[in-house]
């Protein structure tokens, strides 16, 4: 399906690895001209060489600590135009909550709900404007289903669920559709991260762990689904979508 957003801009945050860089791939895939945000600037620009030997396409590394105010205008200036928005950013480890200082919440707040709320509020007016726009926010599956180890991601990434709803009403007249996804079990660092701790609680191997773990995505996947929501044909969805191979208990 040609998912009409060839030379499209898109700006994809934390895209060095892991989701964020599946995603660049799959826009890059698509035509658009992508621009990759990371702080890590070897690893960036060796992220932007990579996908542009696999697809053929410009990708525009941005060096910038997006949870800083300078480095949300770094980015915005590399792409002051974007098109599509995908919002990305590292979690918060866990803990519970007496590990979780006025600073860890603070960091939390600044990493996971305002760097993203601030980059929309950048970039919507110009997409208004154009009557085309694409937002994607990754958050996580905690979102709806929260762990009791992970309340400090949580919190900070159900602030960002409900500000993308109120905000997704007053423009999704303009084409401009705020979508979230919600992964869960995807093969990716983190997980990784979460299995070795799993070794570590339970004294199992990696093998244990993973097969503790039953079954996971990839970052393809996610990547191939998000992309579609920065489609052309998507311009009448507008929701949080979990993509976590039908782990969620619940029905709604």
């Amino acid at each position: 399906m040609d998912l009409g957003i060839k030379g499209r801009k898109a700006i994809v945050c934390a895209a060095s690895r892991g989701l964020g860089k599946a995603c660049a791939t799959a826009l890059a895939r698509e035509g658009c001209l992508v621009f990759i945000n990371a702080r890590g600037e070897a690893a960036l620009k060796e992220a932007a060489a990579e996908i542009e030997r696999a697809r053929g396409a410009r990708v525009s590394p941005v060096v910038a600590d997006i949870n800083t105010e300078t480095g949300r205008s770094t980015l915005v200036a590399g792409c002051p135009d974007a098109d599509i928005l995908v919002n990305n950013n590292a979690g918060p480890p866990p803990g519970k909550l007496a590990d979780w200082d006025h600073a860890a919440w603070l960091g939390a707040l600044e990493a996971n709900m305002l760097a993203s709320a601030l980059l929309i509020r950048a970039m919507l007016p110009g997409m208004q404007a154009r009557k085309f726009g694409r937002i994607v926010n990754i958050t996580s599956a905690m979102v709806k289903s929260p762990g009791p180890e992970m309340g400090l991601s949580t919190a900070a990434r159900t602030g960002l669920t409900a500000l993308a709803k109120s905000v997704s009403r007053t423009c999704a007249a303009d084409n401009v559709m705020i979508n979230n996804l919600l992964p869960y079990r995807i093969d990716t660092d983190r997980q990784r991260f979460f299995a070795r701790r799993m070794m570590q609680q339970k004294g199992i191997s990696m093998e244990e762990a993973r097969a503790e773990i039953a079954w996971m995505g990839t970052p393809e996947e996610f990547a191939d689904t998000r992309a579609f929501l920065c489609s052309a044909q998507a311009g009448f969805i507008s929701q949080n979508l979990q993509i976590d191979g039908g782990s969620y208990a619940g029905v709604i």
